[in-house]
């Protein structure tokens, strides 16, 4: 039985993806290191933030973690097993457990499938019971009408659509959940909506979550722990209160310098 707090321990963690832009006439596409080396915990029922510019490489490990890609070394120990080099037939079991929200409910919500079909269809993969009531706990669970069931993603607002991406993955009943960028395409007042919810959610259902973000306001609302990324390499890992009182890196301070102030006239954090 597994006892530890560490829901995630990651180890050596690395991943090379080909290079296609670059490939030669006839040849292998060139391997680009994207993750390199990477050491750090997740804690059961914290919330860890994953921060960093473009191309720092926090997507792909978000996906490494979740093992929608496999590393090409290191370990990904979940609840004390190695599920870093697991084949599908391995990870099936799992997938129930480790869940995704995607950024673009658009594009990773079926445009031919009612609300209600989109939050089921997972259930039905799983063979999991009771469908119909869990799709409607989800709904309620993210602020939805049932009646929503019936209705297409185009619609709903940005801010409903990215519920029902919400409701798809705590449908699953997961342990752990992956939020990718989930409010960079929402307006101000639905992402406030949004991280309202998550923070209900983490607290309601006990949920594990890792969010990545390139805005650290956001992150300092809603995480207990920060994981800076730049180029594929941690050039921070702290609580949040030292990441924003006390940062030790050059970068970090550039990433809080970014940060837009409401009156810049006032000093900064």
């Amino acid at each position: 039985m597994h006892t530890d707090a560490s829901m995630f321990k990651v180890r050596g963690l690395e991943l090379s993806l080909p290079d296609f832009a670059n490939k030669q006439p006839f040849g292998r596409a060139p391997m680009v290191d994207i993750l390199k080396g990477l050491d750090f915990d997740i804690e059961t029922g914290s919330v860890l933030g994953i921060v960093g510019g473009s191309g720092s490489g926090k997507s792909t490990l978000g996906r490494t973690l979740v093992r929608l890609l496999e590393p090409t070394a290191g370990s990904i120990v979940f609840e004390g097993s190695d599920i870093g080099h697991l084949d599908e037939t391995g990870l099936r079991p799992l997938r129930r457990r480790l869940q995704m929200i995607f950024q673009d409910p658009m594009s990773s919500l079926n445009p031919r499938r009612r609300v209600g079909a989109i939050i089921a269809d997972p259930l039905r993969i799983h063979d999991l019971d009771r469908i119909d009531e869990r799709v409607d706990e989800a709904l309620d669970h993210v602020g939805l009408p049932r009646a929503f069931r019936a209705r297409y993603p185009h619609e709903l607002s940005g801010g409903q659509r990215q519920r029902v991406g919400i409701a798809r993955a705590i449908a699953m009943r997961p342990d752990f959940i992956l939020a990718d960028e989930i409010v960079s395409g929402l307006d101000v007042s639905s992402q406030a909506q949004v991280l309202n919810l998550l923070e209900n959610l983490v607290r309601e259902l006990g949920l594990t979550l890792a969010f990545i973000s390139h805005d650290l306001s956001v992150i300092r609302r809603l995480c207990s722990q920060v994981l800076v990324l730049n180029r594929g390499t941690i050039v921070e890992y702290a609580p949040v209160e030292q990441i924003f009182d006390a940062p030790k890196s050059e970068y970090t301070r550039e990433l809080l310098d970014a940060i837009p102030l409401p009156d810049p006239d006032q000093p900064g954090w």
